[in-house]
């Protein structure tokens, strides 16, 4: 699979499934960077719909799918008990065709899973591994799509949360005119989904890709600037937490063609920090902030330098005092240009977008380069 048939499998599921783009984004995110993804919704979301479309075609010869209940046994997602090995004294299980042996997984109601599943499934999500008999024996799973009606209730459930970098709530159609398009859906003349299949070592390949995009000095400390500003706010996230959804904003450069991080791939942070789905709301304040923090300062630089240059060119008694007001101004609008320039550099360093601020900047240079020809003006 080809950057570019990456992106064609892109543009069919976000085709398919009707106000899902963030969704589908965030899933194939979690598929280049290996990590693993929960939807949080209502039934008839088409959470369990989407999430099969996507591993059917990532083309990975080893998927499986489950739907617990409390009633699931072990027996049923890591394999039975094998006789054999119990005539010799070994208790092992047969995992073929099970999580263990899964590159790709979709789990729906994973909150129901039961304390005879909690420990091993912990395992495997974090840390790839799976006890079998006396030894713990890698596991090839790659990503664990994972679907839920409701939020776990128990605390031995925390930490399978946890588990789950990517977390995405997911609701009913909102708009009118998408409700639309999906009432008029034909089920039965509907064509499948035309899109490629993930060649597992070109996947590989775009995967290997993800972990060498660079992240500038300048993201990371707009990310230690909004861990501040959450833990202010008493959103707490995990050291760990932080630390993985790197590879998560190296995978959204790569989506989107870059070979390193910017500002804007900050945002997929909304769907990372958040423990409580109320907290969203903080996090996105958060990320507003820091996206738009020097856009911000540089708009307030403007407005004093239009108080400045309105002040020059009030009505003057004489020639001395409209000079003296020019000179004034000019000095002051001086020191602005400097400010704004720190900020574009400053923005500049963080790999931000700084095409506003030096529109803002150009802006106070022809304030300065008017004001000096109308002293000409004025003198001549």
């Amino acid at each position: 699979m080809t950057y570019e048939g990456l992106k064609r499998l892109q543009t069919a599921l976000k085709s398919q499934f009707i106000e899902r783009d963030r969704l589908i984004d965030g899933t194939l995110l979690a598929v280049l960077s290996r990590q693993h993804v929960l939807m949080l919704g209502p039934p008839g979301t088409a959470k369990s719909m989407l999430a099969k479309e996507v591993c059917r075609h990532l083309g990975r010869t080893a998927y499986f799918e489950w739907l617990l209940t409390k009633f699931t046994t072990p027996e049923e997602i890591f394999g039975p008990v094998s006789l054999p090995a119990l005539e010799r004294g070994q208790y092992e299980r047969v995992t073929k065709g099970k999580l263990p042996e899964a590159e790709i997984a979709f789990v729906d109601e994973i909150f129901k899973a039961n304390s005879a599943i909690l420990n091993a499934l912990l395992t495997i999500l974090n840390e790839r591994r799976f006890h079998h008999g006396s030894q713990a024996v890698e596991v090839p799973l790659e990503t664990l799509l994972a679907a839920s009606n409701e939020l776990p209730e128990e605390d031995e459930l925390a930490a399978l949360y946890d588990r789950f970098l990517l977390r995405f709530t997911v609701g009913y159609i909102e708009q009118d005119y998408r409700f639309a398009r999906l009432l008029r859906l034909d089920a039965k003349n509907q064509a499948p989904l035309d899109a490629p299949t993930l060649d597992p070592d070109e996947l590989r390949a775009l995967q290997q890709r993800a972990t060498e995009v660079l992240i500038p000095d300048g993201i990371l400390q707009d990310i230690i600037e909004i861990r501040k500003a959450l833990n202010a706010e008493g959103v707490i996230a995990s050291d760990r937490r932080y630390r993985a959804s790197l590879s998560v904003l190296r995978a959204a450069a790569l989506l989107e063609g870059r070979t390193e991080v910017t500002t804007s791939d900050l945002a997929w942070l909304e769907h990372i920090l958040w423990s409580d789905p109320e907290e969203q709301p903080k996090v996105r304040a958060a990320l507003a902030q820091i996206a738009t923090g020097l856009e911000e300062d540089a708009r307030k630089l403007v407005i004093q330098a239009q108080e400045v240059d309105a002040y020059a060119r009030r009505d003057w008694p004489d020639t001395l005092s409209k000079n003296r007001a020019i000179l004034e101004a000019h000095t002051k609008l001086e020191d602005i240009h400097r400010r704004m320039e720190a900020l574009r550099l400053q923005g500049e360093a963080r790999a931000r977008d700084v095409s506003r601020i030096a529109e803002f900047d150009r802006e106070v240079v022809s304030m300065q380069t008017r004001l000096l020809q109308e002293q000409d003006a004025w003198n001549g």
